[in-house]
């Protein structure tokens, strides 16, 4: 369903009163869907609600329409789109999980509307850049990507995205699911997606680092063994936050829960069912 904001919500789980956890709300990675992140969580949907959202500027999302609108697509502003999400489908306080940008938002979330918010689980996610230098820079080169996904059109982008030595591990999934990995992110608007980057990429994204001591709920980060660059971040961040524990999955890169996600769901519904007190 798309709700009043513009937002397309998708839900699974138990009936109604046979839920015995807290509900959950997964959030994908740029150039993903709700697609993307349904085989993760329709296996944490036994006995808990959950919900999967297309982001602004993906999937099904009608939140905004032309790309020259930055303070729609806003980081800030997308977390605050996904707050009232949790507040119109009584999902609060809800576990998070998210991937790549989605875990990014997951921690804006956490830190803007912590009431919203009972637990944390992070794939391949950061807190932004610390250095503004750095992050002004990173901000020219996701303008850049904007314009060039726009000038070359979007299956030229999708190929040069999926060619990053990011997600060189993925090719490990085999040529079928790659494939059908290519044709979801087809179905993405290329001018949602430009604007996506140029307000919610990394570089517009605000350094919360130093909000990192303030998180006051546990947290799981995850990253893949082939993934040094996250695996690094998630201990920098483990070191800030009062509540965490780090996953690393093995045989798995940036996106460990497509590589291994066996392993991915265990280490979450383990987590989950401390939170739950089960």
């Amino acid at each position: 369903m798309t709700d009043e904001l513009g937002l397309h919500v998708e839900f699974e789980g138990p009936s109604d009163g046979d839920a015995t956890g807290r509900p959950i709300l997964v959030l994908h990675g740029f150039t993903g869907s709700t697609i993307t992140m349904w085989p993760l969580a329709r296996s944490l949907s036994d006995t808990r609600s959950v919900a999967v959202v297309d982001l602004p500027g993906h999937g099904r999302s009608t939140a905004v329409r032309s790309s020259d609108d930055a303070q729609t697509y806003g980081f800030e502003h997308t977390v605050d789109a996904v707050a009232q999400v949790i507040d119109q489908h009584d999902l609060g306080p809800t576990h998070l999980v998210g991937y790549s940008m989605g875990g990014r938002v997951a921690l804006g979330l956490a830190i803007r509307h912590p009431e919203q918010v009972i637990s944390l689980s992070l794939i391949g996610a950061s807190p932004g850049l610390s250095d503004p230098v750095e992050r002004a820079a990173r901000r020219r080169s996701d303008d850049e990507l904007a314009d060039d996904l726009l000038e070359q059109g979007l299956p030229a982008f999708v190929d040069r995205w999926m060619a990053s030595p990011l997600f060189a591990s993925q090719n490990r999934l085999g040529a079928k699911s790659l494939a059908d990995d290519r044709a979801q992110r087809l179905t993405n608007d290329p001018d949602g997606l430009a604007a996506s980057l140029r307000g919610t990429g990394t570089g517009a994204q605000p350094s919360y680092w130093h909000h990192l001591a303030g998180v006051d709920v546990p947290v799981l980060l995850l990253a893949g063994d082939e993934d040094p660059k996250f695996r690094a971040i998630a201990m920098r961040m483990a070191a800030g936050l009062a509540r965490s524990a780090i996953e690393v999955v093995p045989e798995a890169g940036h996106a460990a829960h497509l590589e291994h996600p066996d392993h991915v769901v265990a280490a979450i519904r383990e987590m989950l069912d401390e939170v739950d007190g089960r």
